[in-house]
């Protein structure tokens, strides 16, 4: 199966991302009231920054993910790190490769832009079958507990994870 990747840029991406997101609300998981995790999902158009579909070979779109960069602790100056706002794959493409060529073209993405990363941020709920997912590309820095539930803290290199994606043959489909 081929998979297209595409960087959210016009109105029409932009709906098409934040209705995947809604539709699969159940599936984010985020430990966190609706309104809260609504701004994590808003959140990288609303800061300007990057929002992503991906979609199966009858254009649909079956995942999304998006970024901001810098940390709200510094004003989101420190833009060398990118957290990871929300990545979300359709229940049944979890089981391919489809997350690797996510990985792949976001570090890819990353690599030809303007402005240097250095390190990736993100929050997931902590979850052993997360945990050892994410283990293998993350480390795991914090574990916090929300007024929503238990929620974990991964950080991780860019070199690293683009490093990671590179050692795999790439058979997506990759569109800008």
């Amino acid at each position: 199966m081929n998979y297209s990747f595409s960087v959210c840029s016009s109105e029409l991406d932009y709906d098409a991302y934040l209705a995947f997101l809604l539709e699969n609300y159940a599936h984010i998981r985020l430990p966190y009231p609706f309104p809260v995790t609504l701004s994590f999902l808003a959140s990288p158009l609303l800061m300007g920054e990057a929002a992503f579909l991906i979609c199966n070979e009858d254009n649909q779109v079956i995942g999304a993910f998006s970024y901001i960069r810098g940390t709200g602790e510094r004003q989101y100056e420190d833009r060398h790190i990118v957290q990871i706002q929300v990545a979300c794959i359709a229940e049944e493409h979890r089981c391919t490769r489809l997350f690797l060529y996510a990985l792949q073209y976001f570090t890819q993405y990353l690599a030809h832009g303007e402005e240097q990363v250095q390190e990736f941020r993100f929050f997931a709920p902590s979850d052993d079958s997360l945990r050892r997912l994410f283990s293998k590309i993350s480390s795991l820095t914090a574990s916090l507990e929300t007024d929503s539930g238990p929620l974990d803290e991964y950080r991780a290199s860019f070199s690293e994870w683009h490093s990671y994606a590179s050692q795999f043959r790439q058979t997506a489909l990759f569109n800008s």
